[in-house]
């Protein structure tokens, strides 16, 4: 194995296995923030051994016996408090003795452990935006890129958000725990920001190689069942469960055998999968019996319901989807809502209706960097045969995409509006 194919291995290694290490050391040292510095530090240490010694036959024990072992080592380097330091070491020599076979801590069911974690970060002490940020880097693995391209935010601005965010966390000794009562209400709808935000990076990944990331969707399904179950009467629950479901069900239409994106309009629909739009069809219509019919994420279910529901493309009741994103927008006011709303006014309305809504968004500071505002504008003005304007509109989608995918769909979208101009 070359030493490239080794980085490559490390790395999606990493991706898998980094929320399971952090969430068993946090665990243990009842410290998040330097669980997560433990975690990164086994990472430099299987860049560093792996490429020389090959990659270990269970490589998620080797990096979790290289954590525990490190944290050994920094209990006893720190000044900590005696009862504190003997309680915890002799928590973890114990734990190391009981259960030797580290695959088998692998294996344990991290599900709850995660979602411990991600309530803990979502604290009420810190800001609503620092929650969601530090979950995402911290216990779910996004970069600091990816967090800022969901936040439409600089990632300066990210990372002075996740910094701050540690610190507090760190210094106040919040406890690592599942909240109880009252205090599920208070961190709840940070949680499942966080769970929509590890959703929509699976369902179109912001960088590398493919579109979809299966692995944060199918994580984000699991936490958010799981929290309908803690929470089983807060409709949004409820709700962001239903969206993530019945956008799930397109997953196998959604890219062809070379893993090439397929546009929602163009895709073969007998390959959606049926149960699991009931079982997000179930999810909704729960959320809207408990009075959450009016909710963000019960309005985005209700427009991917439009969807689900459509037999063919042609029947798609684009004048509801219109107006269920003038809804959103009014309780969730974003130029990304206005411009999923332009998409929806241009099929139902004409192109030049869309296009109209897509030129009033041109000058808005959040989608200066947005890849989708010149790819919804291209769109437009290949539908009004106005085709060097949709290529050069493409090109401009190209140079923003981060996924390259997304750029080889746009180029030759650009591509298409080139042959038609000339």
């Amino acid at each position: 194995m070359t030493a490239a194919d080794a980085h490559r291995t490390i790395l999606a290694v990493w991706r898998i296995e980094q929320p399971r290490l952090i969430t068993s050391l946090a665990r243990m040292l009842r410290d998040v923030p330097l669980a997560e510095d433990l975690t990164q530090e086994a990472l430099l240490a299987a860049l560093e051994r792996w490429p020389e010694t090959g990659v270990p036959e269970r490589p998620g024990a080797w990096l979790m016996a290289t954590a525990k072992r490190r944290a050994l080592d920094q209990l006893r380097r720190r000044q900590m408090l005696e009862r504190k330091h003997n309680m915890i070491a002799r928590d973890m020599d114990e734990e190391q003795q009981a259960m030797p076979d580290l695959d088998a801590a692998l294996d344990d069911d991290i599900g709850d452990e995660l979602l411990r974690l991600v309530f803990t970060a979502c604290h009420p002490l810190l800001s609503r935006e620092a929650r969601v940020a530090l979950a995402l880097r911290m216990i779910c693995g996004l970069t600091t890129e990816e967090i800022a391209r969901a936040f439409l935010l600089p990632e300066a601005t990210i990372a002075q958000r996740i910094v701050r965010a540690k610190r507090t966390l760190s210094q106040s000794g919040l406890a690592y725990e599942t909240p109880c009562g009252e205090e599920i209400a208070q961190r709840l709808a940070s949680v499942l920001e966080v769970v929509y935000l590890i959703f929509n990076e699976g369902y179109t990944a912001a960088h590398g190689q493919d579109w979809l990331r299966p692995q944060l969707c199918n994580e984000a399904l699991r936490m958010g069942r799981v929290l309908t179950s803690i929470a089983p009467n807060e409709p949004e629950a409820h709700a962001l469960l239903a969206l993530m479901e019945l956008n799930a069900s397109r997953t196998a239409a959604r890219t062809d055998a070379a893993g090439e994106p397929i546009l929602l309009l163009e895709q073969n629909r007998a390959l959606w999968d049926q149960l699991q739009i009931r079982r997000g069809l179930r999810a909704l219509a729960r959320a809207r019996d408990l009075g959450g019919a009016g909710g963000a994420y019960a309005l985005q279910a209700a427009i991917v319901a439009c969807h689900a529901e459509a037999r063919t493309a042609d029947a798609t009741d684009w004048s509801r989807i219109a107006g269920l994103y003038g809804e959103l927008a009014a309780i969730v006011p974003s130029p990304i809502i206005e411009l999923n709303r332009a998409v929806a006014v241009g099929m139902a309305e004409g192109p030049e209706a869309g296009l109209a809504i897509v030129d009033r968004l041109a000058d808005e500071p959040a989608l200066r960097g947005y890849h989708l505002l010149p790819s919804v504008r291209g769109d437009l003005l290949q539908k009004l045969a106005r085709y060097g304007e949709a290529r050069a509109a493409f090109e401009a989608a190209v140079a923003l995409a981060g996924n390259q995918r997304e750029r080889d769909l746009l180029m030759r979208r650009a591509a298409e509006a080139a042959a038609l101009s000339s």
